[in-house]
């Protein structure tokens, strides 16, 4: 048994080391971004250790508090690791045990933000709340991950079938991510402008950028959309997979897929008009809707091999509705 826990607690440190180099990766990638690479460890190091709340400059001191802040950070999340897998462990047993693992990870995320508030507009200004808890939203996914792989029997006895559940909308989400990030690969060469898309909508993201103008793809600013594309596209896939799971209780649930498919686009067409408005002309509704039809088109492709007959459930479901009414009036004459 003690050396059972020994097992759980070291596969917990492992977790949190891989969620503090996601968030680590995250940080690093927004900076880059900004043209200030390793800014953020070096700002939270001053304000956290050296209780400094201005700006700090890329010097050789800066570098050693990086040092320091890296320490500290992986430190954190190592404990996090461990004390959530302890967590999940007492959780197998008692199911209670995940309303406090649940409010454990909000509260971390709420402390964090908070933190940030506390040290002041430097680190507001180079930290906001989005970045942040996307950040934290990524570095959790990627600890859970790491735990369970690292514990398949816990994992099992846990989640069960939802681990085929969580497992298809991954696909399903890498498969839209992948069709909708060629579609705008081929209409960006096809016009000259090789990862104009990418990197305009980067730009949006990590910076702002307040009319469409001139932008030059880097590496970090194509790099860094990409990672929230496909964020985005595996939680979309996620919901859309528990989706398809209900549906096999009720088949008319399936339709939520088109719902959810609609929430999302309606979100990404009001996040880039909120930031600049000649945004979405910039890109092309054509290139936007083209890309996306598609992306559903195959995972609606992909659902229907791994849910045979949905379409036509869905269908038989339906005429079963519309002929209920005329059954109930035929009972109620008899």
């Amino acid at each position: 048994m003690q050396q059972s826990r020994l097992r759980i607690v070291g596969d917990g440190i492992i977790a949190g080391l891989v969620g503090g180099l996601v968030i680590a990766a995250w940080f690093w990638l927004f900076d880059a971004v900004n043209g200030h690479p390793f800014h953020s460890p070096a700002l939270l190091a001053a304000a956290l250790i050296h209780g400094g709340h201005s700006p700090v400059p890329m010097n050789h001191t800066a570098w050693v508090m990086v040092a320091e802040y890296s320490v500290v950070h992986f430190a954190v999340f190592a404990l996090i690791g461990a004390a959530g897998a302890l967590m999940l462990e007492g959780a197998e047993r008692q199911s209670e045990l995940f309303v406090p693992l649940f409010l454990f990870t909000v509260g971390f995320e709420i402390f964090f933000i908070a933190l940030l508030m506390f040290l002041g507009p430097a680190a507001t200004a180079a930290m906001p709340w989005w970045k942040v808890f996307s950040g934290n939203l990524m570095a959790t996914a990627a600890m859970l991950a790491a735990f369970m792989w690292r514990q398949p029997m816990l994992a099992e006895n846990l989640v069960g079938p939802w681990i085929g559940v969580m497992r298809e909308g991954i696909v399903a989400g890498l498969i839209g991510g992948v069709i909708v990030a060629m579609w705008f690969l081929i209409a960006d060469y096809a016009s000259g402008r090789a990862f104009h898309t990418p990197a305009l909508l980067g730009t949006l993201l990590f910076n702002g950028l307040h009319q469409p103008g001139p932008v030059t793809p880097t590496l970090a600013l194509v790099l860094g959309y990409s990672v929230m594309h496909f964020f985005a596209f595996i939680m979309f896939g996620i919901a859309a997979s528990i989706t398809m799971a209900a549906s096999e209780h009720e088949p008319l649930v399936a339709l939520g897929v088109l719902m959810l498919f609609l929430c999302f686009e309606l979100c990404f067409a009001a996040f880039v008009t909120v930031l600049v408005q000649g945004a979405i002309e910039e890109i092309g509704w054509w290139n936007i809707i083209g890309g996306n039809v598609l992306a559903l088109a195959a995972i609606i492709t992909y659902y229907e091999i791994g849910h045979p007959r949905v379409v036509p459930r869905i269908i038989e479901r339906w005429d079963e509705m519309r002929d209920e009414p005329a059954a109930a009036r035929r009972h109620a004459l008899h």
